[in-house]
C-alpha cells in the first residue's frame, strides 16, 4: 500500500464545491469514481481544501492510498486520461503513508479573487470573474487590505456558520493588481477562514466603490463581527492557485531510490 499525493486544478462552475454532499456532483466525487476505474479498487481521497461551489482551483492537493502497480509520478496521466476536461491533475508523486494534506506544520495558501470591473461583463470571463460595473479605486483598495497584514481574529470574515474555534488567522501578503477591465485580488496566508478570502473582496469592493474608507476595514477587525464587513463576494471569482508545504510542496515526498 502506498500513498499518492495529487495537484489538482479544476473549473468549479458545474460543481456543488469540493466535498461529496446529497444535493449535486462534487469534484472529490468525480475523483474517487475515476481513480477506481484506474486501479480497479475503492477509493476515497483526502483534500487539503473543501472549496465552495463554484470556486476553481489551479492548485488544491489531496492524497490516496492504494495498491496499484501504476508508478506514483504516473498516476496524473493515467487518471488524466478518464477525467472530464474540467478537472485536471497537475502532478502525482508518492508520500509518507502518515503524510496529510491538512495536517502539517507549515502550510501557506495562496488564493485569487478576480473582478470584472466594466458596464458590462465579457461572456468569455463570466465563469472566472465577478462582475462590478462601477468604477473600483484601486489604490483606497490597497489602503484597506494594508490592514488585513498580519496576524489577527478574523471573525468579522468568517461566515457565521463556520464551526471552528479559533479564527485567529495569518495573512502575508495581499496585492492587487488591475489589467485592462480585470482586477485581481492576491491573498497568501497560514490559512483562511469559511468564505474568508471572499468576504475579504466584497469589503475591498465596498473600499473601492467608496461607501468605506480604507480605514474602516481595521475597524471591521477589530470589532469581529460578521454584521460589520462587506458582503460575501461570488464564488466565480475565487481561485485556489496553490498550497504550498515546508520548501515548496516536497514536504512528506518519498525521495526515489527507497
Amino acid at each position: 500500500m502506498k500513498r499518492v499525493r495529487l495537484v489538482i486544478a479544476y473549473d468549479g462552475t458545474d460543481y456543488c464545491g469540493w466535498q461529496i454532499q446529497p444535493n449535486g456532483i462534487t469534484v472529490e466525487e468525480v475523483l474517487n469514481k475515476t481513480i477506481e476505474k484506474v486501479t480497479g479498487e475503492s477509493c476515497c481521497v483526502i483534500g487539503a481544501s473543501r472549496t465552495d461551489s463554484g470556486v476553481h482551483a489551479r492548485g488544491n492537493v489531496a492524497v490516496f492510498d492504494t495498491c496499484s502497480t501504476i508508478p506514483p509520478e504516473r498516476m496524473a496521466h493515467a487518471i488524466n486520461r478518464k477525467l472530464p476536461k474540467d478537472i485536471v491533475i497537475r502532478h502525482s508523486d508518492e508520500v509518507e503513508p502518515s503524510w496529510h494534506p491538512r495536517y502539517q506544520e507549515r502550510i501557506l495558501k495562496r488564493y485569487s479573487y478576480h473582478i470584472w470591473n466594466a458596464a458590462w461583463i465579457d461572456p468569455l470571463r463570466s465563469r472566472y470573474c465577478a462582475h462590478v460595473s462601477f468604477p473600483l479605486d484601486i489604490e483606497k483598495m490597497e489602503q484597506g487590505a494594508g490592514y488585513l497584514l498580519g496576524t489577527h481574529d478574523f471573525a468579522s470574515f468568517c461566515n457565521i456558520h463556520t464551526q471552528v474555534r479559533n479564527t485567529v488567522r495569518r495573512i502575508d501578503e495581499i496585492r492587487i493588481q488591475k489589467a485592462g477591465s480585470e482586477i485581481t485580488i492576491q491573498v497568501c496566508g497560514n490559512g483562511f477562514l469559511y468564505h474568508m478570502v471572499r468576504i475579504i473582496a466584497g469589503t475591498l469592493i465596498r473600499v473601492g466603490r467608496g461607501f468605506y474608507p480604507p480605514e474602516r476595514v481595521g475597524e471591521i477587525l477589530e470589532q469581529k463581527l460578521r454584521t460589520e464587513a462587506g458582503v460575501t463576494a461570488p464564488p466565480e471569482g475565487l481561485v485556489l492557485e496553490e498550497i504550498c508545504y515546508d520548501s515548496q510542496e516536497e514536504s512528506g515526498r518519498i525521495k526515489k531510490g527507497r
